[in-house]
Formats: C-alpha cells, sequence, structure tokens
C-alpha cells in the first residue's frame, strides 16, 4: 500500500530523529537537518542514545559521538530530547535514522508502536534499509518538509511461543524471527508445519522465518532467496541443517508457520530482528504468522529495487545490453 504525504511546512510538525552514535558523520548530518527544520519552523525530537549502553554485550570500546541539543538549539532548532521508549514517537511525522541497518531497526521499534513512518540515511556500511546516502540529507529534508515523500506498508510478522499450547511469550519482527541454540552445543531437534502439516524435521544450528524486507539479511546469509519487498509472503530457511532436505521455502502471506523445538537437553530461543528475544523451551512451540499491521515505510524516491541489489551488493553488470535510460 503507498500514500502520498500532504503535510503542510511548519504547523506544528516535529520530526524525530534516531541516530548511531557510533558513527562520526552523525554530528555533521544532524546539524544539516537541525538548519532544514530551523529554516521551516519543524520540531526535532532526538533520543537520547549511547551505542555501549543499548549494547552492554559489546567488549570493545566503540567512539561514542553525543547528540548536544544544545548545539542544535544554536543553530535555532526547536529540539526536545526523548529516551528511548515505546511512547518516543508518538505525534511525530517521521522518524529520521542516522546510522545503518542495526540502528534502523532500533528505530523501527519506536516507530511501530504509534505507525509512524521511518526514513533511513545511510551511516553505515551497506545500508540496505536506508532511502537514501548521508550526502543527500539536503535533499532529502526538503522533500520531507515539503511533504514531497510516499509511505508505503512493509509487512511485518507476529511471532509466539507456546508451551502446553498456552502462550508465553509474544512479538513481532520486521526482518525475521530467528530460532537459536544458544548454549554453542550440538544442534536442534526441529521440525517444521506449515498450515497445521508438518513438512520436515532435521537436526540445525537454528531456523529462520523472514518476510521479504528481511530476504536480504540474515536470511540471506544463510542461504535464502532475494525477495522483492513489495511481495507479500513468508520466507523459512534452515540455518546449517544436517538433512538432505532442507531447503528453503516460500509460503503464502496467509499461512501459519510453526517450529516445534523436540524435546530433548538444548532449550532455544527466538531472536526478532536481533533485538527483542523469546525463550522457547525444549518441547515448546513457535508459531509465526503475518504482522496484526506493517511497518510504515518512507519513500523520496522511485529507484527500482534491482538498481538497489546491483548497488549494495556491488553486483557485476557489465555486458548487459537492456534498454538504457534517456
Amino acid at each position: 500500500m503507498t500514500a502520498s504525504s500532504d503535510a503542510p511546512d511548519g504547523g506544528g510538525r516535529e520530526f524525530l530523529v534516531v541516530a548511531h552514535t557510533g558513527r562520526a558523520a552523525v554530528v555533521e548530518t544532524l546539524d544539516a537537518i537541525a538548519r532544514r527544520c530551523a529554516e521551516a519552523g519543524v520540531g526535532l525530537r532526538v533520543v537520547d542514545h549511547d551505542t555501549l549502553a543499548d549494547h552492554p554485550e559489546m567488549t570493545y570500546k566503540a567512539e561514542v559521538h553525543p547528540v548536544d541539543p544544545a548545539h542544535l538549539r544554536s543553530i535555532g532548532a526547536e529540539v526536545a530530547v526523548t529516551s528511548a521508549d515505546p511512547g518516543s514517537a508518538a505525534g511525530c511525522e517521521v522518524v529520521i535514522v542516522l546510522g545503518g541497518d542495526g540502528t534502523f531497526l532500533r528505530a523501527a521499534e519506536l516507530a511501530y508502536p504509534a505507525s509512524i513512518p521511518v526514513l533511513g540515511i545511510n551511516l553505515g556500511r551497506i545500508g540496505f534499509l536506508a532511502e537514501a546516502e548521508a550526502n543527500r540529507v539536503d535533499e532529502v529534508m526538503v522533500q520531507l518538509i515539503s511533504g514531497d515523500y510516499r509511505v508505503e506498508d512493509r509487512m511485518t510478522l507476529d511471532v509466539a511461543v507456546l508451551v502446553d499450547g498456552e502462550t508465553h511469550g509474544s512479538s513481532w519482527a520486521l526482518n525475521e524471527a530467528s530460532v537459536q541454540n544458544p548454549s554453542g552445543q550440538g544442534v536442534l531437534g526441529l521440525v517444521t508445519e506449515v498450515d497445521g502439516r508438518p513438512v520436515s524435521a532435521f537436526g540445525a544450528d537454528g531456523i529462520l522465518v523472514s518476510t521479504p524486507t528481511g530476504s536480504t539479511a540474515y536470511a540471506f546469509s544463510a542461504g535464502g532467496p532475494v525477495m522483492w519487498p513489495d511481495l507479500e509472503a513468508i520466507l523459512i530457511v534452515p540455518n546449517n541443517a544436517h538433512a538432505l532436505f532442507a531447503r528453503p521455502m516460500v509460503t503464502s502471506p496467509r499461512s501459519v508457520v510453526a517450529v516445534e523445538v523436540e524435546p530433548g537437553p538444548y532449550d532455544a530461543l527466538v531472536s526478532c530482528d536481533g533485538r527483542r528475544v523469546l525463550p522457547v523451551p525444549a518441547g515448546a512451540r513457535l508459531e509465526v504468522v503475518r504482522g496484526h499491521k506493517p511497518l510504515r515505510w518512507v519513500r523520496i524516491d522511485s529507484e527500482p529495487f534491482a538498481d538497489r541489489l546491483v548497488t549494495k551488493f556491488d553486483l557485476p553488470v557489465t555486458g548487459w545490453r537492456g534498454k538504457k535510460e534517456v
């Protein structure tokens, strides 16, 4: 689904910014955003974010470039600082992400509860989820402020863990729900099921249930196919399976995909987008269905997905003799 924005200039509008403070370029990019917003009378809400605090498991000492609200106000921007919680994006028009795909997924956690559209500006390496690169920030802000953008719906997944038929935890995912063996020892005994019927049983490191958006992420690394993001389907990708038949499968978006963890010595966990983790005890069952609501996604241009694939993955296309753009 695609909808056009009809937001006017100024008029009490506010953008939320989620920035990766481990990127030096964030300061310069945020300055450019603040200047454009100040000129148009658009307010900024900035998430107070410390990279290391957000990821306490990280052992290296990343350089941190904290957001300085006083500096942004000196530019003339109306700036409010907010903590990262489910209400952070409420009342904002757009969530602007400065960073890579990890930062985008973090921002999606804030945007999703409030159904606020997300725009990624890539300051990372690949940045597949980003709509634009940092060198286009001025152009992007002109379009945002003038309302010259579209909002598309991206399919999500609803995830539930069932023990003896009762729900013991639930979450959602934009990219994938990844069933994993947290011990790193042995293999998980898994049984996959689609629409109430068993499909395959095997031992594996885990299994991924992915959206089309997530097909270029973990599922791709595990051997899954690339899926165009406007496709509606659910992708199942075994992860290092010990089986003769353990191929990726693409199912209907209306399917109910289940993964049963066989009784035994190994419990599992399910990681949603690498951020929200639920325990899946041995003998439990994971059920995944199309999400009850999508993530809203800002589009500012009409670049074909094929071009994005070529650019982001640096694919060789030398020798192509197709129709060239004039």
